[in-house]
């Protein structure tokens, strides 16, 4: 069931890959390069870290294939249709809440502290868009930016280590931490919400 959750978080992260190359007016292989690197950079950085080898992407021919098709897909519609800036948002929603809770199941299967759990899986779900950002020349990165963002990563971090100790089903804590993560980001993109700048900080345009 995780599994099958991945492949859909990753194949949100692939079309947000497509959606933020066209936005940026790239080429097709540029829409492939971002739809990869939206889609494995997060989970690459949390195997390196936990020492896990070979990479999870590298012989899992069904996620590459997920990837490609699903970037694929992307570039012909966005051939017939424009998408709002809305979309974008709403994909990369999507792949932040599953990803975030994939990263948190794989460092609690790893037996790291409580704290560990909360830094990878952070890191598993914001780092394919600070890549992806990056790549198509927005900068500073969304997650460097006010939103909330990383924030709406720690809460359902947060929340699915907390229902996996209290002995929740895997499907139930999942859910509910994914589920989560989505409200949190969709909430504050509805409502305007930022957080608080740095002393001196400018607000971005």
């Amino acid at each position: 069931m995780l599994h099958v959750l991945y492949l859909v978080g990753i194949a949100a992260f692939a079309a947000s890959g497509v959606l933020a190359a066209h936005r940026a007016r790239l080429d097709p292989f540029g829409g492939l390069v971002l739809a990869f690197a939206a889609s494995i950079s997060g989970g690459t950085l949390r195997d390196l870290i936990l020492g896990r080898r070979p990479l999870y992407w590298t012989h899992d021919w069904v996620l590459l294939a997920v990837i490609t098709g699903t970037a694929l897909a992307t570039m012909l519609f966005l051939r017939h249709r424009d998408l709002p800036h809305r979309s974008l948002m709403t994909v990369d929603a999507v792949g932040l809440a599953v990803v975030t809770v994939i990263g948190a199941r794989a460092a609690i299967d790893a037996g790291v502290t409580p704290f560990a759990v909360i830094i990878l899986a952070v890191l598993t779900g914001v780092t394919g868009e600070v890549v992806r950002d990056v790549l198509c020349g927005e900068f500073p990165p969304l997650l460097l930016r006010e939103e909330v963002y990383a924030t709406a990563a720690l809460a359902g971090a947060g929340a699915y280590l907390l229902l996996d100790r209290a002995g929740a089903g895997a499907t139930a804590a999942a859910a509910v931490s994914m589920g989560l993560v989505f409200v949190v980001r969709m909430g504050a993109l509805h409502f305007g919400l930022h957080l608080p700048r740095l002393p001196g900080a400018r607000r971005n345009a």
